[in-house]
Parts: C-alpha cells; structure tokens; sequence
C-alpha cells in the first residue's frame, strides 16, 4: 500500500464578524505577519463567522473544535465584556486557553469643539453637580465596552449612582460622534483608531486619553491618570485558542503570537491603524483576562446589567 505524505496542516484564524471590522482585521494582519516571519507553513486561513457579538464563533470552537491546534480567533475587549455579561447563552471564559494581547487601541473621551469642558476635571465635576445635565454617546450598545469605558472612569473618579449617568448606544463611532458634534451628546467616548479623522479635522476635542502614557501622534492629549482618575482602558487586540490542545501547541502559539507583536511589521500596521503596543502574553495573559471579567461584572450589576 502506498502512503502519501499528508500536507502541512493550514492554519485557520476565525474572525467573529464579517469583512471590514476590527476582529477580521486582527486575523487578517496576524495571518500575514506569520506567514511573512515563517511561522506557519502555508497561508493562514481567515474564516468570517459572524453572529451573536461573537458569540457564534465561541460556541463553536468550544463545542465542536475544542482540540484542534491549527485555529486560532481573534478577540477583543468586546470578547471578555460579552462572557463577563453571560452574553454567549452561558458560555464562560475558563472554556478556551487565552494566547495573547499584542496591541491596542487606547479609549478616549471627546467633547464638541465648543464644549465648555475643558478637561477631565470640568466633565467629572459636572456630572456629579448634575448627572442628567451630561450624555456620553459611544458606538457600542448600553453595557458595551464604550459605555463600561465611561462608567469605571467616574467609579474611579468617585462617583457612585451608576444609573444616573446618561448614556446613548449608537451603531458605531461615526454615528456616536455626530451626535457630540450636533450638540445631542455632551461627550463620547470611544477607540482612538475610529475617532482620530474626527480629532485631527478639528470636529472634536479630545480631554483624557485612557491610556498607561500619551499616544504618540496625539501628545497634546492628557492621560485620564495624569489628571488624577486612575484608569486605564485599552481595546485589546488579541487571540484565544481551543481550551484541549496540549501545553505545547498552547505554548506554540503563544510564542508565534510574541514572534508577530516584536516584528517590524506589526509595528507598522499598529502606527497606520492608531494602535499602542500592548503586549500581555500567556499565563500573565489570562491572570488579565480573569481581572478585566471580575471588573466587568462588578460594573454591570451596579448599573443593573447583571443580577
């Protein structure tokens, strides 16, 4: 009987959404950087599979791919806030192994060019004067990772009735932003990637970045640290894998996602696309993960999200 040498397996990246969003663009620039550096013999595979925030990707890696070690799925901050939320029908985090963040995009809250706001300080006092005299607009539904943004700012500010705060849920940032700009939203916060035409043509003025340090490009813009609010809130770009691969494969990976995150190419696509490196790898990796949830939930129930 003959044999034939099988192929090198392919590997596959699963972008939860469709074409365009910021998960099929994380398989899509990782995907080209490994085969770029060589770290995966053939092409990676990019599989669009949207549905249910991501939920439909996550349940079927967990139900029927939960051993394979040629996939990998691109997650985010929305990935965590939805399984902190029991947004997946009872999906919970410990069902996948967490590879890796290797980049970010730092939250930022704006206010329309001729918002009497001047700074952090102005906005925070306002709200605790009067919480319904301020709207926050972001781009992701009630409970979403815009309006989480918002409200672990003002808890770390020291503002305590969560349910005061006044926040509108639109389709994404562009629709967010022209809300602030029209005068309908007092502030809206967002990822600095979506928002930065909107800073740079003026429509908007950005007063805190909530980052660990000034994004460079946008070193006129003031950390919400350096004006006293210690948070920091950073869209990570990361990547989960099946929970029953062996410590090797998981090891694997995790070394072939820091390969991507050092390279001279992932430097450049975070610099195009108004990411921060934000590198979180491995077991400190899901140490995050397992925070970042715990916060979440915490958040969710003060503002009723969650029983």
């Amino acid at each position: 009987m003959m044999t034939v040498a099988a192929p090198a397996m392919a590997q596959e990246c699963i972008a939860p959404a469709n074409p365009g969003g910021g998960w099929d663009f994380t398989c899509r620039q990782i995907g080209r950087i490994m085969t770029d550096l060589g770290l995966v013999p053939n092409m990676v595979q990019v599989t669009n599979l949207a549905g249910a925030g991501g939920g439909v990707a996550y349940t079927q890696v967990v139900s029927k791919r939960g051993s394979d070690p040629a996939v990998f799925v691109a997650a985010s901050s929305a990935t965590t806030t939805r399984l902190a939320q029991n947004a997946f029908a009872g999906a919970t985090a410990d069902q996948v192994r967490w590879v890796g963040s290797i980049g970010g995009d730092p939250g930022v809250i704006v206010v329309a060019q001729d918002s009497p706001f001047q700074d952090l300080k102005d906005l925070v006092e306002a709200i605790k004067a009067d919480p319904g005299s301020v709207a926050f607009a972001g781009g992701s539904a009630v409970g979403g990772f815009d309006h989480l943004k918002v409200l672990m700012m003002l808890d770390k500010a020291g503002f305590e009735d969560m349910r005061a705060v006044k926040y509108v849920g639109l389709d994404g940032g562009a629709d967010a932003i022209t809300q602030t700009v029209g005068g309908f939203t007092q502030a809206m916060t967002g990822d600095l990637s979506e928002i930065t035409g909107f800073i740079r043509s003026g429509d908007v003025r950005p007063i805190a970045v909530l980052s660990e340090k000034r994004v460079s490009g946008f070193e006129d813009v003031p950390t919400a640290k350096e004006q006293g609010v210690d948070i920091v809130a950073m869209n990570w770009r990361g990547i989960y894998v099946p929970k029953d691969i062996s410590d090797e494969d998981y090891q694997a990976w995790v070394e072939k996602l820091q390969q991507v995150g050092e390279s001279e190419q992932w430097q450049t696509v975070m610099a195009e696309n108004g990411l921060e490196p934000y590198m979180i790898l491995g077991d400190e990796f899901q140490t995050f993960v397992d925070a970042n949830i715990a916060e979440i939930q915490e958040v969710s129930r003060e503002i009723g999200l969650l029983q």
